[in-house]
């Protein structure tokens, strides 16, 4: 399971992305890539593009546990929620 730290701005959205990136591909056999979310405090719009280059990396078998409401409304505004989670494989904070 991968985990997003309590901070994903723009400041170090690229880091983030990367150490997720090379994790998932330790995971590449797994059925599904699960991304605990929990821990998300403070975050802005680059969050979302972390977490649709992890979607487009798993090729769609991305799962997102304890979504934040405020990183699903703004997943909402963007239009980007149904592409994190189609099948609303969330699991609610």
């Amino acid at each position: 399971m991968l985990a997003l730290p309590a901070e994903v701005t723009m400041a170090n959205a690229r880091q983030v992305q990367q150490d997720l990136l090379a994790r998932c591909r330790q995971l590449q056999g797994a059925e599904a890539v699960r991304v605990q979310a929990g821990a998300l405090t403070r975050f802005d719009s680059s969050v979302l593009a972390v977490l649709l280059e992890l979607e487009r990396a798993t090729g769609g078998r991305l799962e997102l546990e304890q979504v934040p409401q405020r990183l699903e409304s703004l997943a909402q505004l963007y239009g980007v929620d149904a592409l994190l989670w189609p099948d609303s494989a969330v699991v609610a904070s």
